[in-house]
């Protein structure tokens, strides 16, 4: 194993499985797994007619505790963890599967049962329609057995936290039982399905805990067997020499305080400077990333107060809650990326219609068209919260992929005195920064999206998430076209998808001439700190010889033979 540029040798004679490295670091300790779901019974009870509204009426209930309980969850979260609550509090609370289960209720069906099959009917189809959709599948899962303990009277399934720090592996984890993990007695997680950027993987992120995805072979270890998660390179090694795993335990606890002494700003270690910016959701967020060395905010998603509404947020509501943030980085950068919602986050007042395929249909900046005002009023209530913080924060569309949309966003944001930007996100728009920018004063690029809309794979598959590596060189192609762009006209071009999470491929990035790097709270100084122990010179070095590969692994390996350390 490599930890630090220094090679650890394993003992040989334990066995190792292999997944995708998510979040580095390294954890050991016994397995624990979560709490087995509901016994759903094979036979489906007949209701008799006089019993089916009772019976409804039980189901809505069951359904209604439900959300309230995610949503409970979602007000103790922040950043990542409760947006992705939130969202889930919502698809619970969807009409289109509680009205399938209501029909099978009307006509006989117990509620357990309706309530399996309407789930099983919309798990189908969201698999079918693959993307982001798909990704949806475990909450519809981790939604119907909810509500079937509810409905059976048993205790909510989940996770118990382990009484002694131990490695949690799983199939999968839905984002309920993710985002309330202690890292404390979590002290890695590893899964068989999954991708770099799942809802499972960006949580572990936020939390800081060490994690592995799409590992295979990883169902058949047992509880209560030792195993050592490597988080940098992706290994599960099972029953290793226990003095071995402690020292190397002993290793990453005295590198993660080392890194975590870095306190900015973002150079590298001869001077050369790359902002190290906060991606954050809420005012809780904020405050959290400004007590790291965060420069300023890079990515304010504003989804959070759409969601689980059922009419649109008046422009006051709304500016409340961005002079929130803008209060906390005061006079420092942040960049907001208006709604991005459609897809796996459809809003209730915006009559989403039907989609083939939503995560190619109407989703960001798409929904200015098909929900007239829901832009403009949005862009009015940054306009005010600015006002009324004395800031001029950084505004960008996401999903844009055409020139005409890009001019369109830049002379809306222009209008109230603000600075725009867009989102790179697919495929498009990298091959046109150089014209985007033409209307533009930045660029912003969102590897998560990049990745899949380029590989043309589904985050959550757990075959192809080696396809949605961000570490993908025709990935980094299109990445280092983008940042071109923006040196050859003097304009900012970040990156504040997962890729800027990873210190390694931070530098990397800088090599490309990115500006700044966006990341979760607990993951800037983890960057900051290698970013400035490697020169720029390295860095482009590293750049150039990374988009000379075929793979991510030979690409990371070709990184690290430039900025020090070595290849397992």
């Amino acid at each position: 194993m490599t930890y630090g540029g220094e090679e650890i040798s394993m003992d040989q004679s334990a066995s190792a499985l292999h997944g995708t490295p998510v979040v580095p670091g390294v954890g050991y300790g016994p397995v624990t797994r979560p709490v087995a779901r509901p016994v759903v019974p094979a036979d489906v009870t007949s209701v008799p007619d006089t019993a089916r509204e009772a019976e409804l009426a039980r189901f809505e209930n069951a359904v209604a505790v439900v959300a309230d309980r995610l949503r409970a969850r979602a007000s103790r979260a922040s950043g990542a963890a409760a947006e992705v609550l939130q969202a889930t509090a919502v698809l619970a609370e969807d009409r289109a599967w509680r009205g399938a289960a209501a029909t099978r209720i009307r006509s006989g069906t117990d509620a357990v049962g309706a309530t399996v099959a309407a789930i099983e009917q919309f798990a189908g189809l969201f698999e079918k329609m693959g993307g982001l959709q798909a990704e949806r599948v475990t909450d519809l899962l981790d939604i119907r057995d909810r509500v079937v303990a509810e409905l059976q009277g048993v205790p909510e399934p989940g996770l118990e936290m382990p009484e002694v720090p131990s490695v949690l592996l799983a199939t999968d984890l839905a984002p309920a039982d993710t985002a309330g993990l202690d890292p404390s007695m979590v002290v890695a997680l590893a899964t068989s399905l999954g991708g770099p950027t799942s809802h499972t993987a960006i949580i572990a992120r936020q939390l800081g805990i060490p994690c592995v995805v799409a590992v295979a072979g990883l169902d058949d270890v047992p509880a209560g067997t030792p195993v050592l998660v490597d988080g940098a390179t992706g290994r599960v090694v099972i029953e290793p020499d226990r003095a071995e795993a402690d020292a190397e335990v002993a290793r990453d606890r005295v590198e993660r305080e080392r890194l975590a002494s870095w306190a900015g700003p973002g150079a590298t270690a001869d001077g050369s400077p790359v902002e190290i910016l906060a991606n954050v959701q809420d005012g809780p967020g904020a405050r959290a990333a400004s007590r790291t060395p965060a420069q300023g905010v890079g990515l304010f998603r504003t989804e959070l107060c759409f969601l689980d509404r059922d009419i649109e947020p008046t422009v006051d509501e709304q500016a409340d809650i961005y002079a929130e943030v803008f209060d906390t980085f005061g006079g420092r950068k942040v960049v907001l990326r208006t709604l991005d919602a459609g897809s796996d986050k459809p809003l209730r007042f915006a009559n989403h219609p039907e989609e083939a395929n939503p995560a190619l249909g109407v989703r960001g900046i798409r929904i200015a068209a098909s929900a007239p005002g829901v832009l403009d009023r949005q862009l009015d209530a940054v306009a005010l919260a600015a006002e009324r913080t004395g800031t001029r924060p950084w505004v960008m569309a996401p999903m844009v992929a055409t020139v005409a949309e890009a001019a369109d966003f830049a002379a809306r944001v222009r209008e109230r005195g603000l600075s725009p930007g867009v989102m790179i996100e697919v495929p498009s728009a990298a091959l046109l920064a150089d014209r985007l920018l033409e209307h533009l004063d930045f660029l912003s690029i969102g590897t998560n999206d990049l990745a899949q809309y380029t590989m043309a794979a589904d985050r959550m598959s757990p075959q192809l998430a080696a396809l949605t590596d961000p570490w993908q060189p025709a990935v980094l192609e299109l990445v280092a076209r983008a940042a071109r762009a923006g040196a050859e006209v003097g304009k900012p071009v970040g990156v504040c998808g997962e890729a800027a999470a990873d210190p390694l491929l931070a530098c990397v990035l800088a090599g490309m001439r990115v500006t700044s790097l966006s990341c979760a709270a607990s993951a800037i100084t983890f960057v900051g700190a290698r970013l400035a122990s490697v020169s720029i010179d390295q860095c482009r070095s590293a750049a150039e010889a990374v988009l000379q590969t075929a793979d991510p692994a030979t690409a990371r390996a070709a990184a690290l033979r430039c900025l020090g350390g070595s290849a397992e």
